[in-house]
């Protein structure tokens, strides 16, 4: 959408009907300019900061999972190695495998169920540690 200016509503009461009712393309050329310009620096922004951010994405669900997963399986061998119930251990190994998943679908460019997937492994390793 674009505002008319006080420029433009002057050319419309200057031409009149008479532009209209001839047919030529020039007064509706002079109405409704060609706004692609816009667009496509528009659409250059976004692939400019998307494909960045999408990236930045990728690689924080990828090093967010693996160092997750890691400390999940130091937890688990730490707590199997002690005197935990059997839960515990089976608890934080569980949370580990989850954020491994969610850091192979980061790595695959699924971030938003990556996310979820860390968040849910978390849980199940704070619910295996609150056992504890």
């Amino acid at each position: 959408m674009r505002a008319r200016t006080d420029s433009d509503t002057q050319d419309d009461i200057h031409d009149g009907p008479q532009a209209e009712t001839t047919g030529t393309t020039e007064a509706a050329d002079a109405v409704e300019p060609d706004d692609t310009d816009d667009d496509d620096a528009d659409a250059d922004a976004d692939e400019e900061h998307g494909t960045e951010d999408a990236r930045r994405a990728r690689w924080t669900a990828i090093g967010t999972g693996a160092l997750l997963t890691l400390a999940g399986l130091a937890a688990s061998l730490l707590r199997l190695t002690g005197s935990a119930p059997a839960f515990v251990p089976a608890a934080y190994a569980l949370g580990a495998a989850v954020c491994a998943l969610a850091a192979l679908l980061g790595s695959r460019g699924r971030t938003r169920r990556a996310l979820w997937l860390l968040i849910a492994g978390v849980m199940v390793m704070a619910i295996g540690d609150q056992a504890d």
